[in-house]
C-alpha cells in the first residue's frame, strides 16, 4: 500500500467517513458547544488564572493548559499544552480571557465528539449491530458524566478518552485483518497515550499478546518484543529529555504523589470504589462544596461529588456493571472483548487495589468509561440470533438511558446553581 493509500485510510478511521458519523458529529458537536459555549462565556470556571486546580471535580484545568500537569504522571503533555495555549494566545492577543475559555471550550467539544464518532465506528463496523442499535449505545455513552464535563473541560483525561478510543478501533481494524499492530502505530501510541498520562502506556502493549500465532513463531515473537523494545524506547527516552535526565526525580516525585492521593479515609473503600471509580464518571450523585486556596492567599469555592445516597443509583450502576459482566463471560473467546477488559483492569488494579487517587476516582473516566458501549455492543452482537433476549437487551438500555438523562439533567442543574454563585 502505498504513503497516500496509507495516510487517507487514516484519515478515514480518524474522522467522520460516511453522513450517518458526520451527523452524529455535527450532532453532538453542536449540543455540546451550546453546553461549552454558554458556560466559556458566562463564567470563569473553565480557566480562572488564580485557580490552579480543584474548582469542579478536582480537574486541573488551569494548571494542566499552562504546565501540561505533573510530569510524573503526565511526562510528555507540557509539549502538547503549551503548544495549544501559545496557538489560542496568538488568537486572544495574548489574554486568558472569554474568548481564550471560549476556544479551550470548542477544543474539548470537538475531541469528544470525534470519541463518540469512535464508538459509533467500532460498533458499526467492527461489532457489525444494526444502525439504530448503535446510535442507542453512542447516545447512552453521551449522557455520562465524563462525557458530559470532559465536554467542556481542557484535561489531559479529554485527549486520553480520543485516543484511547481510536487505538482499539485502530487494533480491532487490525485484527479483523488478521494483520498485526505496527511498530510506527505502537510508538505513536507510546508518546501520545503514556505521554499524556504515563500508566496508560500499558494499554498500548495489551493487544500485542492476542497477535495471531504470536507464541507459536519465534520469528513473531522476536518481532513483536522489537516493536514493544522500540516504543518503551522512544518513550523513555523523550520522558528523560523532558525532565533533563535527571531520572531520580521520577521516584521522588512519584512516592509524594502517591502518598497524597491513595491515604485518604473519609469515606468507606467500597463506597468509594462503587460510588466513584465505576459510578461517578456515569451517574452523577449529589455533590457538595468546600472551601479551597490556591496557596497564595486567594480563597474559592470548589464543588465534588459525594457518594450515592439513593438505593436506585446502587441499581442503576449495579446494571451496568452486570450487562458489562455479561458480556464478557459470553464473549470470554473474543480477543477483542479480552483486550478491552485487560484495560479495563489496569485502572482498577491502579484505583482500586492500589487505591491511587480513589477517593476522587470519578475523573479518571477519560481512561476506561469507554469500554461500558462497547461490551454493551459486545453483548448484543452475542445474541444476534436471540430477538427475545435483543428486545430485552434494547428495552434495558432505553430504560437506563432514560434515566441517566434525567438524572444527569438534574444534576447539571445543581451544577450551575454552584456557578451562578460562584463563577459568573
Amino acid at each position: 500500500m502505498s504513503i497516500k493509500s496509507k495516510f487517507l485510510n487514516f484519515f478515514k478511521i480518524l474522522f467522520p467517513s460516511t453522513f450517518v458519523e458526520l451527523g452524529i458529529f455535527i450532532f453532538f458537536l453542536s449540543v455540546y458547544g451550546i453546553l461549552g459555549s454558554y458556560i466559556a462565556v458566562n463564567y470563569r470556571i473553565i480557566f480562572d488564572s488564580r485557580i490552579p486546580w480543584d474548582a469542579y471535580f478536582s480537574f486541573d484545568n488551569k494548571a494542566i493548559v499552562t504546565t501540561g500537569g505533573s510530569f510524573e504522571r503526565h511526562p510528555l503533555s507540557y509539549y502538547f499544552f503549551n503548544w495549544m495555549k501559545d496557538s489560542i494566545l496568538l488568537f486572544t492577543n495574548g489574554k486568558t480571557d472569554v474568548n481564550f475559555r471560549l476556544i479551550l471550550a470548542w477544543l474539548s467539544n470537538f475531541i469528544i465528539s470525534l470519541s463518540l464518532v469512535q464508538v459509533y465506528k467500532y460498533l458499526k463496523n467492527i461489532i457489525r449491530l444494526p444502525l439504530l442499535i448503535s446510535l442507542l449505545i453512542v447516545f447512552f455513552f453521551s449522557l455520562f458524566s465524563t462525557n458530559i464535563l470532559l465536554s467542556f473541560t481542557p484535561e489531559t483525561y479529554t485527549y486520553t478518552l480520543f485516543l484511547l478510543v481510536l487505538f482499539n478501533h485502530y487494533t480491532a481494524i487490525k485484527f479483523k485483518k488478521d494483520g498485526k499492530i505496527a511498530g510506527s502505530a505502537l510508538v505513536l501510541a507510546g508518546v501520545t497515550i503514556g505521554g499524556l498520562t504515563v500508566t496508560n502506556i500499558v494499554k498500548i502493549f495489551i493487544p500485542v499478546i492476542f497477535e495471531k500465532g504470536l507464541f507459536k513463531s519465534w520469528k513473531k515473537f522476536g518481532n513483536a518484543a522489537f516493536r514493544v523494545v522500540l516504543s518503551v524506547g522512544v518513550f523513555v527516552l523523550l520522558y528523560l529529555n523532558r525532565i533533563d535526565f535527571k531520572y531520580q526525580n521520577i521516584l521522588s516525585k512519584s512516592g509524594e504523589q502517591y502518598e497524597k492521593f491513595s491515604n485518604v479515609k473519609s469515606t468507606p473503600t467500597w463506597d468509594m470504589i462503587y460510588s466513584y471509580f465505576f459510578g461517578g464518571n456515569i451517574l452523577f450523585p449529589s455533590f457538595f462544596i468546600r472551601e479551597k486556596h490556591n496557596m497564595k492567599g486567594f480563597y474559592f469555592k470548589a464543588i465534588f461529588m459525594e457518594t450515592y445516597s439513593t438505593a436506585l443509583a446502587y441499581v442503576f450502576i449495579a446494571l451496568i456493571l452486570g450487562l458489562a459482566l455479561w458480556s464478557y463471560c459470553k464473549n470470554f473467546k473474543n480477543k477483542l472483548v479480552q483486550i478491552l477488559v485487560l484495560s479495563f483492569l489496569v485502572d482498577i488494579a491502579i484505583h482500586c487495589i492500589f487505591r491511587f487517587g480513589l477517593h476522587t476516582s470519578y475523573i479518571y473516566g477519560g481512561h476506561y468509561v469507554f469500554v461500558y458501549p462497547l461490551l454493551l455492543g459486545w453483548l448484543f452482537f452475542a445474541y444476534g440470533n436471540s430477538p427475545k433476549t435483543l428486545s430485552f437487551l434494547t428495552a434495558t438500555t432505553g430504560i437506563l438511558t432514560v434515566y441517566l438523562l434525567l438524572n444527569n439533567y438534574h444534576r447539571m442543574i445543581d451544577f450551575f446553581d454552584f456557578l451562578n454563585k460562584y463563577y459568573i
